[in-house]
């Protein structure tokens, strides 16, 4: 059900089951909620993996409530300026949301270089999930930046979106 996603041409996506237009969209985009701890994690994640770019994904619920981060390794040839999820991680991480009844929320990866992180022009061309946010890390300056997206390949566009952190007891 669930095609891949990467910054670099995908040479998983004919490995994925290829249904992924099957999946719903949404029509009333609800906020994504993120816990602190989660935050942390992913700019844990694009800390460590600095200067290359990380990526990974979130599953939560049909609220967009994210209840899982899952890292994935970066097996792009240029890791320095795209990623591109090891596939054996997006399955294994798509097989435990399946388990636990949630669903991919969002995806992640960083602009190591960036200050104030936008899509790039592969990011678009290579969004294959519609109904996903998409946060990019900054970490272009002392503090980094954490900014989200909704993005439409077949548009070839992108638009700032909201997400919200929330104390790790809510939710």
């Amino acid at each position: 059900m669930w095609s891949t996603f990467s910054s670099s041409h995908s040479k998983i996506a004919e490995a994925i089951d290829s249904s992924a237009d099957t999946l719903s969209i949404r029509t009333k985009l609800p906020v994504l909620k993120l816990k602190n701890i989660q935050v942390n994690e992913i700019l844990a994640h694009a800390r460590e993996q600095a200067p290359q770019e990380c990526c990974g994904v979130i599953g939560g619920d049909t609220t967009d409530k994210a209840t899982s981060v899952y890292r994935m390794r970066n097996v792009a040839a240029a890791p320095l300026v795209t990623y591109e999820a090891a596939p054996e991680d997006l399955f294994a991480a798509q097989r435990t949301m399946r388990e636990r009844g949630a669903e991919l929320i969002a995806i992640y990866h960083s602009h190591p270089r960036s200050k104030d992180p936008q899509p790039s022009e592969t990011d678009v061309r290579l969004a294959y999930y519609p109904s996903a946010v998409y946060l990019i890390v900054g970490l272009g300056s002392e503090e980094p930046c954490l900014r989200a997206f909704r993005i439409s390949e077949r548009a070839g566009s992108w638009e700032a979106a909201e997400f919200e952190i929330v104390a790790d007891s809510d939710q």
